[in-house]
């Protein structure tokens, strides 16, 4: 018997049969479910310490325990200017040989602790100007001393005792001329004729450490008048009796000062005086001061200051003076 005789009968079936198989296999779109693994931080290989702290106490020594607070703050100022002018017999444009110069010193010490104040200040001023064909003048002269003590009584009032001193260094003139047109000069003034002692009491207002004022409800003034002769060209001789070296007033004092960087390298510093005696109440002597200095650099500056004046002792009118300096400054501490 042939076994592929009916093979070509059943081939067409199993072509079917196969084609069937093929086409069911490749419409099936069943996604077979993905197995997800937990994802693991490996660990840092190399290990991290924690800080450790250690707390001893050590037992200071007796010089290290025993460290002084200085409550002192301490500044001066130290300036000096020269001016100076020369010209030719033939000068075009006029002019006379001139030579000026002028010193100033101001020294401040504060003491402060426990809200209590301490405060002395010194300022001395000096200067002469020498024309060619005149006589010598000065441009400034002055000695002046403050001290005070304070008390707090609140955030900006205390309670306050003060002494101060002014007098000048040198004889001061009054200049003018004789019938010939000659210059001459009288003495007005000289060290201690006049000079002034005031001693006050009162209450402080100070709202800033650059600003204050001081109101002297008890005040006493002494003038002093070494030479008893000035009265021949002063007339007033300073309020004291012609003949006396000595004159004490009571008075209301009042004083405001200010002190101050208003700009960068730019200070300007004034005081204010008002003396009213009880006595002649109607007359009260003023007194401002005012300075603006500019910084240049480390040691030059430029200075402007003014002095405005009301005494009824010496002259019925305004007193006033004024004078711009370049100069050296030495400041310490720098």
């Amino acid at each position: 018997m042939n076994p592929f005789k009916n093979f070509g009968t059943f081939l067409p079936v199993l072509f079917l049969i196969t084609f069937t198989f093929s086409a069911f296999a490749q419409n099936d779109d069943r996604i077979e479910p993905i197995e997800v693994q937990e994802i693991q931080v490996k660990k840092n290989p190399f290990p991290v310490r924690r800080p450790i702290f250690f707390i001893y106490k050590q037992q200071l020594s007796q010089s290290l325990a025993h460290i002084k607070v200085n409550y002192w703050k301490t500044k001066a100022n130290f300036g000096i200017n020269l001016n100076q002018a020369a010209f030719s017999d033939n000068w075009s444009g006029g002019g006379v040989n001139s030579i000026a110069l002028g010193s100033l010193l101001n020294y401040k010490a504060e003491y402060n602790k426990n809200g209590r104040n301490f405060t002395t200040e010194v300022l001395l001023q000096y200067g002469k100007l020498k024309n060619k064909g005149q006589l010598e003048r000065k441009t400034n002269d002055r000695i002046f001393w403050d001290n005070k003590a304070a008390l707090p009584l609140s955030k900006n009032w205390n309670f306050f005792g003060s002494i101060s001193f002014e007098s000048q260094f040198d004889a001061g003139y009054s200049y003018g001329k004789d019938k010939e047109g000659n210059e001459t000069r009288k003495i007005i003034s000289k060290f201690m004729s006049p000079g002034y002692l005031t001693e006050s009491i009162g209450f402080e207002y100070k709202p800033e450490k650059y600003f204050s004022v001081r109101l002297g409800t008890g005040t006493a003034r002494q003038t002093f008048l070494l030479d008893t002769t000035l009265y021949r060209n002063n007339p007033k001789n300073f309020g004291v009796e012609v003949g006396k070296r000595f004159k004490n007033e009571l008075a209301f004092q009042g004083v405001a000062n200010f002190d101050k960087d208003i700009a960068p390298n730019l200070n300007l510093k004034a005081r204010y005086l008002l003396f009213a005696a009880y006595e002649t109440i109607n007359n009260i002597d003023q007194r401002l001061d005012a300075t603006l200095t500019a910084k240049v650099n480390r040691v030059v500056n430029v200075t402007l200051g003014a002095t405005a004046l009301y005494d009824d002792n010496y002259s019925g009118k305004i007193q006033y003076s004024q004078n711009l300096a370049l100069g050296l400054v030495f400041k310490m501490p720098r």
